[in-house]
């Protein structure tokens, strides 16, 4: 314990998350959300397989020489989405049965998602021309493409870059919670395993 309370870990370490939930809760519920998200995901993705005239965009709709999502491309996005509900399901089901090892998975992906963010926002600090080339590449009929590119650059950049600080703040937000569960699930099962052991010990000595 005072290890514990000696890491420098240990003053980030919270049993409760947003709405003053417990963290145990909190990560219940990200993991059924994400979940939700990935089977609409999915579901939308098997509808493109089973009809890719009614979601595949021509190279005349995109103005270029390509398309937008070829079936292989489509296989891949569909295996990803099934091994995010896997990940997913297993979070969700390892913080309700309190299995530290099941949530690990989940808060790997998550750091894995943190830094492909993080990395577009050094990217659009260091190569802020990039947007607008991106602009450029969009489609002629692209919602709101002329109203996006009338925009001051620097402008543009800065509200770029504040809507991706928000999200990674609440990306490390979620986390962070999830972390706190791992900790806290993993630190409840090693105390259980202490009680047991010593009240087993103290039975054999008492005469």
């Amino acid at each position: 314990a005072a290890e514990m309370l000696s890491s420098p870990w240990a003053r980030f370490y919270s049993n409760s998350c947003c709405l003053c939930c417990h963290v145990r809760t909190g990560t219940i519920i990200l993991g059924v959300w994400e979940e939700i998200i990935n089977s609409v995901v999915l579901l939308i993705l098997l509808s493109a397989l089973t009809d890719p005239d009614q979601y595949h965009l021509t190279s005349a709709e995109l103005g270029g020489e390509f398309e937008f999502m070829d079936d292989a491309n489509m296989c891949i996005a569909t295996a990803i989405s099934l091994l995010m509900i896997l990940i997913c399901a297993m979070a969700t089901y390892g913080a309700y049965k309190q299995h530290a090892a099941w949530i690990i998975p989940f808060f790997c992906y998550q750091i894995f998602d943190f830094a492909l963010n993080t990395l577009v926002a050094i990217s659009v600090l260091v190569y802020p021309s990039t947007i607008q080339d991106y602009l450029r590449q969009l489609p002629n009929n692209f919602p709101y493409k002329e109203e996006i590119m009338s925009v001051n650059p620097t402008c543009l950049i800065v509200i770029i870059l504040l809507f991706i600080s928000i999200i990674l703040a609440f990306k490390g937000y979620l986390i962070s919670c999830v972390w706190n569960c791992y900790r806290y699930i993993n630190g409840r099962n090693n105390s259980d395993v202490l009680v047991y052991v010593t009240t087993n010990d103290t039975a054999v000595r008492m005469p």
